[in-house]
């Protein structure tokens, strides 16, 4: 790119899609650019910048069909003159760069996962190292994500994220302490600490797991009011981190614990390294060690080699755990994985579908039981906005979008980012009424 072109190039759209970890990458190129003097927006459905950069995911079938999605309707809003260049980057370019060059040529130039350099060189920009703690925030201001490690070993028979991120890193414990502390001063009170493995943090730059040691700090950091975790492993579950849970009243009792199945069959073909036993004891412990405490997990329904009884079993499960939160994902067949070349994908989609709707519908029922035995009961919140004549807050069992809300009539002026005592007085399926 030329100086003269350079100088034409003020405003840069960064359209971020997927997970929460794609939004922390999203945010620290939006803070190299900004440092760059250059006018960044993140508005997918509003688009103002000459120049627009797309952060893929390319994790499931659901995923990379928005992706795709994404970059035909901004292919196409440079053809018609409406933005002057198109850049893709993330985890579907990392996967999938060839194919999208061929398939979609409007795109100027495709980068992978981890090129944050060249893309912004070639905006005409300067990549700054110094800058490596820094975010433009883009949630509201009171949270956000913390990406405490990359990639992952676990090498799970379903999943392609370790053939696009490739193996566990995790980030110096001193590097996310900045973080933190950058976050804090921008008035950051709530941080949602994520990785695809909590449960191995450390264990490659320490030769030991630090999850604890790195919580317990990320707790000293002054601002920093509730911290939660998300998206631990079961098997080599760091279970120090649970009286850190117990204790510390800043670390939010919620935990991401991705199960993914229960019967033994099913663990083996997915190769997740834990059997039934090891997962309900696993359970029981996390519990009796943190009263209170919500667990939030994830099934997939119809994997290859799923049978009947596989599922009658985790419905089984479902019903008597009664977990908190929980969610179910529609097994999808990814390329290059275990279960792509060893299985064929043979349980049809509206099975699949089927089981994932059962289990959501079981869940519903579970959720509305335990909701309704907070009625009556005190609850600290956190408010994220105001809409329709109600306050939308969280309790510390909820994270943003993933959870349910807990919503608050009352007379009161109300401020977003701040936390209230509210009292609950009904609930539903999964949401929760209270008033001040």
């Amino acid at each position: 790119m030329s100086k003269q072109e350079v100088a034409l190039f003020k405003t840069v759209d960064v359209v971020s899609l997927g997970c929460s970890k794609n939004l922390v990458d999203s945010e620290r190129l939006m803070a190299q650019l900004k440092a760059n003097n250059i006018r960044v927006t993140h508005d997918a459905e509003k688009p103002k910048g000459e120049v627009a950069v797309i952060n893929t995911c390319g994790f499931i079938g659901d995923a990379k069909e928005e992706s795709v999605d994404t970059i035909l309707q901004f292919a196409e809003l440079k053809r018609r003159g409406k933005i002057k260049k198109l850049y893709v980057m993330g985890c579907l370019s990392e996967r999938y760069r060839k194919d999208l060059t061929e398939s979609i040529p409007e795109v100027d130039k495709f980068y992978g996962k981890f090129d944050w350099s060249g893309i912004i060189t070639e905006l005409g920009a300067t990549y700054r190292r110094d800058l490596m703690s820094e975010r433009s925030v883009t949630t509201p201001t009171h949270y956000a994500y913390l990406k405490i490690s990359e990639g992952c070993n676990r090498m799970c028979s379903y999943c392609a994220i370790p053939l696009i991120t490739g193996r566990h890193t995790s980030r110096p414990m001193e590097e996310i302490i900045a973080e933190v502390e950058h976050l804090a001063s921008l008035g950051v009170k709530e941080i949602q600490v994520i990785a695809q493995d909590l449960s191995s943090y450390g264990t490659d730059l320490y030769k030991e797991n630090k999850l604890a040691e790195l919580i317990d700090k990320i707790s000293q950091v002054d601002g920093i009011q509730w911290i939660r975790l998300h998206y631990a492993y079961p098997a080599g579950f760091p279970k120090d981190i649970l009286p850190v849970m117990a204790n510390n009243p800043k670390v939010c009792k919620y935990l991401d614990l991705a199960l993914q199945h229960i019967s033994d069959h099913m663990l083996g073909v997915m190769l997740r390294k834990i059997n039934k036993e090891q997962t309900l004891a696993l359970l029981k412990e996390i519990r009796e060690k943190v009263p209170g405490i919500h667990i939030r997990t994830t099934f997939i329904a119809g994997h290859p080699q799923e049978t009947e009884e596989d599922f009658k079993e985790l419905m089984e499960f479902v019903r008597e755990a009664k977990f908190e939160r929980l969610g179910v994902f529609p097994y999808s067949h990814e390329e290059d994985t275990y279960s792509y070349k060893h299985y064929e994908d043979n349980i049809p989609d509206e099975v699949k579908q089927q089981r994932a709707e059962a289990i959501m519908e079981l869940q519903c029922g579970i959720s509305q039981e335990l909701n309704s035995k907070k009625v009556g009961s005190m609850m600290k919140v956190i408010i994220d906005r105001y809409e329709d004549g109600q306050y939308i807050g969280r309790s510390e069992f909820d994270s943003p979008e993933v959870d349910p809300e807990v919503i608050i009539t009352t007379d009161r002026q109300l401020k977003v980012g701040e936390m209230y005592e509210v009292r609950i007085t009904s609930a539903e399926d999964y949401d929760l009424m209270a008033m001040i």
